[in-house]
């Protein structure tokens, strides 16, 4: 989404995308300054796997963008940020509603911003941990994000039909 969207805009779009839509994760909350977003997954008929409990899928699925999205948008446009691998533990099975918090503060951007002043791309690595309401981790995922900055392109290279006609 190319066009700055506010926080809650962007959470009422994010739950209504059909590919998040269907993980049967809720964003419930993004702060104003993007550095916090929480997520609610709700045991239902539409996460419910066949044993009763969160469908795996469903919460990977539901925990994948968001660090994307809130890096993305906290680096500017001047960054290119990409999703690169993820793993997941599942330790007890989801038997009621899970919920989690994702955090990026200021240091960390700093750190992003530094180390690619001397480095073409660098890989960070988040853990996102499942819990319930009571606090009992239920499965941990941790996220690779690859960041990198932007090359500044030629006028050429915006356009190569152009290019080639002149």
């Amino acid at each position: 989404m190319k066009e700055k969207l506010g926080p809650r805009t962007f959470r009422f779009m994010m739950n209504l995308w059909p590919c998040y839509r269907g993980t049967g994760g809720r964003v419930t909350h993004i702060s104003p300054d993007w550095k916090e977003l929480r997520i609610r997954i709700p045991l239902n008929l539409q996460t419910r796997n066949y044993v009763g409990s969160i469908f795996g899928g469903s919460l990977y699925g539901a925990v994948d963008p968001p660090y994307m999205l809130m890096l993305i948008r906290l680096l500017g446009p001047a960054y290119v940020v990409w999703d690169k691998a993820a793993t997941i533990r599942f330790l007890k099975p989801g038997r009621t509603t899970l919920f989690t918090t994702f955090r990026v503060d200021d240091a960390e951007l700093a750190e992003i911003r530094r180390r690619l002043e001397t480095e073409p791309k660098i890989d960070r690595t988040y853990r996102v941990a499942l819990a319930d309401a009571d606090g009992t981790v239920h499965a941990e995922v941790d996220k690779i994000i690859q960041i990198r900055k932007k090359e500044a392109r030629t006028e050429e290279e915006h356009s190569p039909a152009d290019a080639r006609a002149r």
